[in-house]
């Protein structure tokens, strides 16, 4: 089964990986089963499928070193298809889960992408990306999206 993101395709066997567009079955990434995803973990995030999400999130390497808890020449020293570790790879993945919800939720990626760098009243004034350096942070984010998806005043 192959799936695809707005704008970015993913296949399950590593749901990160590019694919051709229009010959996936069109899936968000944060409806995949934990399986799919502890799967694609294992086998390690390549710096090419860093580089699809932070592209496609408009994230610097700066914002992305800091949600991922890494020193940013982490992220430079990798090259192609090279893997990071598992401890990495699931951090990328927590990260690229929460942005594909927010992708279905706002239906737009540029308005999710902006909504993420603006100071939040729910989160206490701060921005939500600032807040992806933590499981709990990344966590807060997700269930105020979920507020805005069943409009609840967020």
């Amino acid at each position: 089964m192959k799936v695809k993101e707005p704008a970015v395709a993913y296949e399950t066997r590593n749901p990160l990986s590019k694919v051709a567009a229009g010959k996936a079955k069109v899936v968000s990434l944060h409806q995949l089963n934990s399986f799919e995803k502890i799967s694609a973990i294992r086998e390690g995030v390549s710096k090419e499928e860093l580089e699809n999400l932070k592209n496609g999130a408009g994230l610097d390497y700066d914002t992305l070193a800091q949600a991922l808890n890494v020193a940013k020449a982490t992220l430079h020293n990798k090259k192609g298809k090279a893997k990071f570790d598992k401890y990495i790879s699931e951090r990328v993945f927590l990260i690229a889960d929460l942005y594909s919800f927010g992708y279905d939720v706002f239906g737009n990626r540029e308005k999710f992408n902006d909504w993420m760098k603006t100071e939040n009243r729910a989160l206490g004034g701060i921005t939500p990306v600032s807040l992806m350096d933590t499981l709990y942070g990344t966590e807060e984010v997700k269930h105020l999206i979920g507020r805005i998806a069943y409009g609840v005043y967020s």
